[in-house]
């Protein structure tokens, strides 16, 4: 019986790199059979030879290896956009009807207890202002900054990128084969995993934001998934681990029969926020989902005399 060590230097699964990109690039670099998640039309290809897991000292060189974008929520919204609940020219938001309200200066003859407010409808339109005489302040009004909208807008200020991923061995090398080991790993860099940092002020209130991945979650085409927290480590021919499994992230088993599989990840992005007075809200999640890629995996034959 061949060894396992010896099946690893037949060859592993084919993959592709995958992120996000520029429409006009993604034309000219996606190829065939790429698939990106819905919502994201677009999507980079890379493929890189890291050479075969298995076969120790063999060749192979190291090439290279958005959607992104943060934000949403929040709790002033309009024509199904986030918008500032307080803006220095406008006033305070009033989300029961979508206007802004600035007390007038000077106020005009009113009855006891009314007040002029400017109002500024539609999200804060300036072609829709008027000056309006209430009994009372719009709700909302008056309101301090919210710390949460603030950790929103700041993150609003960063991208947090779906991964670059990278699978051992790649495409030029030849399908995988059934019950082999697979290599997975992403970039590590701060654009991929994180740490980024940001904040946003409001009237004296800073709030400070630190997004970051807590895990990789890889979809096998399969049904199974394999979930990392590390960004993985990246294969090497000459290194001790060849033709081993990886030591932190791969599908260790491999496929159990052959087939065509398309392959993807998505990355799982906490951020944690807090005031410059010390107080820390609860974390908004976030996910970013690369595309997918087609890979195939052979049976292995054995020739016997």
């Amino acid at each position: 019986m061949l060894s396992r060590r010896v099946l690893a230097g037949v060859g592993l699964a084919v993959l592709l790199a995958v992120t996000a990109t520029p429409p006009a690039a993604a034309a000219r670099r996606a190829g065939p059979g790429v698939e990106c998640p819905p919502g994201q039309p677009d999507c980079n290809v890379w493929d890189d030879e890291p050479g075969h897991p298995g076969d120790p000292g063999g060749g192979g060189d190291n090439g290279g290896g958005d959607s992104g974008g943060g934000g949403g929520g929040g709790v002033c919204q309009w024509g199904g956009k986030t918008i500032p609940c307080y803006d220095d020219l406008l006033g305070w938001f009033n989300n029961g009807d979508g206007c802004y309200y600035k007390l007038a200066v000077p106020q005009k003859p009113a009855e006891e207890g009314q007040q002029w407010y400017v109002q500024t409808c539609n999200g804060g339109d300036l072609g829709a202002q008027d000056t309006v005489l209430r009994d009372g302040p719009p709700p909302g009004f008056g309101a301090p900054p919210d710390p949460e909208e603030l950790a929103r807008r700041a993150l609003a200020s960063i991208k947090l990128l779906p991964a670059l991923l990278k699978v051992a061995p790649r495409k030029n090398i030849g399908p995988g084969l059934v019950g082999l080991p697979v290599w997975m790993w992403a970039s590590s860099s701060a654009d991929y995993f994180g740490p980024l940092h940001a904040s946003a002020s409001d009237r004296g209130l800073t709030v400070s934001i630190e997004a970051k991945v807590e895990r990789i979650v890889w979809n096998m085409g399969n049904g199974d998934t394999v979930t990392c927290t590390t960004p993985g480590t990246p294969y090497d021919p000459n290194g001790e681990r060849a033709g081993l499994t990886s030591p932190d992230c791969g599908y260790d088993d491999g496929y159990p029969k052959a087939g065509t599989y398309r392959v993807g990840a998505t990355t799982y992005w906490t951020v944690r926020w807090w005031t410059d007075n010390g107080v820390e809200g609860d974390p908004i999640a976030q996910t970013r989902t690369s595309g997918t890629v087609p890979v195939r995996i052979n049976e292995l034959q054995v020739v016997t005399r």
